[in-house]
């Protein structure tokens, strides 16, 4: 499949992510409407996000970005928010299967602090994942993605709780609480400096090891204009965590990103 569709779901897949009651840098969870072999559903919309141009950096950046995803009634979905995948047939309150995502990657030339690093590819990336329903507004969320970076051997655990609460026929609030850890490969990729990078960019080499990435919290607020249309404005407030707080590459520890996306259900 071409590098730039990877691109593409990983760009878009901040929308998602945030405009979910699960709050997200990127493909966190995974997002299924409907039970096991209900009819195929489907989602799609555009939306506005406030940024940054890196994690860690203190520069914004705002997007436009269109979002689409289908679930089959066999089991398989795709889309920008969810990646491409397969949920195994279950009871219910679980879900749970396999997909293929996508990272981020990063550009040097998107802002000075990262001038003498190199870019970081966008990657596709294999993983899994486990959903639990505890109750009608309470669920527990995990997501396992492996091959981001350059060397493709970067690995992402993905975990969190999410609550939602109708508060009117035509309005829903949601929060959430995640959390992100990442193995060396990761870590170094996108928070230490190797000895060429040093050389080119003047920053000191900088190695970091495994270890929790960031804390996530959100909140969304969803009106329901009718049975299909839908606007959700999402804050997302994260935490660097470990080495990645500590990296020389890092300006802002505690960003906050914020969304307002309109969406369609077909």
């Amino acid at each position: 499949m071409p590098i730039a569709f990877f691109r593409l779901l990983a760009a878009a897949s901040v929308v998602t992510g945030a405009c979910g009651v699960a709050q997200a840098q990127g493909f966190d969870a995974v997002r299924l409407q409907g039970e096991p072999g209900s009819e195929g559903e489907g989602r799609a919309g555009v939306a506005l996000i406030a940024g940054y141009k890196y994690l860690g950096s203190d520069e914004r950046r705002t997007l436009l970005l269109p979002t689409i995803d289908y679930r089959w009634q066999s089991g398989w979905f795709a889309g920008v928010g969810n990646g491409i995948g397969y949920r195994f047939p279950s009871s219910p309150q679980f879900q749970y299967g396999l997909r293929l995502a996508a990272d981020f990657g990063r550009k040097e030339h998107r802002s000075d602090v990262l001038r003498g690093l190199g870019d970081i590819s966008a990657r596709p990336e294999a993983g899994a994942f486990f959903n639990m329903q505890l109750s009608q507004g309470l669920s527990l969320s995990s997501s396992l993605r492996y091959g981001a970076g350059n060397d493709r051997n970067g690995l992402v655990l993905d975990l969190g709780a999410q609550y939602g609460v109708q508060l009117a026929p035509q309005w829903r609030l949601g929060g959430s609480l995640s959390t992100a850890y990442v193995n060396r490969h990761y870590m170094q990729a996108y928070f230490g400096i190797t000895p060429e990078q040093s050389a080119r960019s003047g920053y000191a080499v900088s190695q970091v090891d495994a270890g929790v990435r960031d804390v996530k919290l959100g909140a969304s607020l969803t009106h329901f204009i009718n049975r299909d249309w839908a606007l959700t404005g999402a804050l997302s407030a994260s935490s660097l965590q470990g080495d990645a707080k500590r990296s020389l590459i890092v300006r802002e520890r505690n960003p906050v990103t914020g969304v307002l996306a309109l969406g369609y259900r077909f």
